[in-house]
């Protein structure tokens, strides 16, 4: 797939039918298994300060666009990427697959019953998703083997995990050929929407790029993750009318 880099980082020009399409030929190739980042501003700004984040987004085998921070960067630096393929979205028209297709899923992350709760609406929304398995991220690392064989007992075709950026990443580079999923995302706070306990913003504000506004209006405790927004601005202009990044 055609990629570029915003400000160092790779992201390719994906939109959202070609990406599940690719998560599609992955499952049915059944061959090594494959990592989906969800590249959105923070993983950016992140991955300047971490060699090893940025290593693993350059060796991913699909980077989306994740955010309005990512396109507004690629119109001013020229890059041409011009649809948004959430994390988020990705969770609902993945399930939406599974529902028709019956591809299994498993959700990883977030807190105790967070990951529960989201699976049981998208099974309401998608009847007939096959979501076999959940389990929180609080888990202690001596128990990380009991949570892989979890896993690779459920034998999912997809693997959700929602650790956060750069957690969810690389515990997936770690650990994605002992699990043997054929994919493998990260996708940050999405179980949190699902589960209903964090709203998503009205679509007018997600049309305008407004999304973190809303978000940090409804959880101060977003504020680290949004200060980054900033940051990533003055490295976009900075890139775009100096040439440094």
């Amino acid at each position: 797939m055609d990629s570029v880099h915003i400000l160092g980082l790779r992201v390719d020009r994906s939109d959202m039918s070609g990406a599940l399409a690719q998560i599609e030929q992955w499952i049915a190739q059944r061959g090594a298994p494959k990592h989906v980042v969800t590249a959105d501003a923070s993983m950016v700004v992140l991955a300047h300060g971490d060699p090893e984040l940025a290593r693993i987004v350059e060796n991913a085998d699909l980077v989306t666009p994740d955010g309005a921070g990512i396109l507004w960067a690629s119109k001013l630096l020229r890059s041409q990427i011009t649809n948004k393929v959430s994390g988020v979205d990705l969770v609902s028209e993945t399930c939406r697959l599974s529902a028709e297709r019956g591809y299994r899923i498993y959700f990883l992350g977030a807190a105790p019953e967070v990951a529960a709760e989201a699976a049981r609406n998208l099974e309401a929304k998608y009847p007939g998703a096959k979501i076999v398995g959940t389990r929180d991220g609080y888990f202690k690392p001596e128990e990380e083997g009991e949570v892989v064989q979890a896993i690779r007992d459920a034998s999912p075709d997809v693997l959700f995990v929602a650790f956060g950026i750069p957690k969810q990443e690389k515990w997936i580079t770690r650990l994605k050929d002992e699990l043997g999923v054929p994919v493998s995302l990260g996708i940050g706070g999405s179980f949190d929407v699902y589960s209903g306990r964090v709203k998503r913003a009205p679509v007018w504000m997600q049309k305008r790029g407004l999304e973190w506004l809303y978000r940090l209006c409804s959880n101060p405790k977003k504020i680290t993750k949004v200060m980054t927004l900033p940051q990533f601005a003055i490295m976009t202009l900075r890139q775009r009318f100096l040439g440094a990044s």
